[in-house]
């Protein structure tokens, strides 16, 4: 796995315990965050989630590498994880935008390398090759994958 595994270390913000929709700030930064159950459409639902929130920031131009990145990453919880599927944004005073995504199953998450006729296998090697960087960060019911973009706003 590449990325950064301690996103403490990283300076990533922590992750709450919050699991209803809710849309603010958080130490002065425009935060969005949702728990979805873990089946099928909540694959859907988080990308009009995101794709509207970065809407109303005003980050259009992320919106696309977002939705793409949350997609693979949700799809991976629901390929693996049983239970509540989390996913969080933060707008950073950086110029990035941090965006979790959130699970119960401690296992991390394992990068490979796919043939060309496999169907999966290439989520993570997206989220490695797009975003300025990400990692993996465990609690105690669970892990949170995490990435970061570049974004102008």
């Amino acid at each position: 796995m590449i990325g950064v595994s301690d996103s403490a270390a990283a300076g990533v913000p922590q992750t709450g315990s919050r699991t209803v929709r809710r849309r603010g700030m958080a130490t002065g930064s425009p935060i969005a965050e949702w728990s979805f159950p873990a089946d099928p459409g909540a694959v859907r639902t988080a990308r009009t989630a995101v794709r509207r929130v970065l809407d109303d920031w005003g980050l259009n131009g992320a919106a696309d590498v977002a939705v793409l990145l949350v997609s693979e990453l949700v799809t991976n919880s629901l390929r693996y994880a049983s239970g509540p599927i989390g996913v969080r944004m933060v707008l950073l005073g950086s110029g990035g935008l941090l965006v979790e995504v959130s699970d119960p199953l401690p296992d991390p998450p394992q990068e490979r390398t796919a043939a060309p006729d496999d169907e999966g296998g290439r989520g993570l090697q997206l989220v490695a090759g797009v975003s300025r960087r990400w990692g993996t960060r465990y609690g105690k019911t669970g892990k949170t994958v995490w990435f970061e973009l570049s974004v102008a706003g």
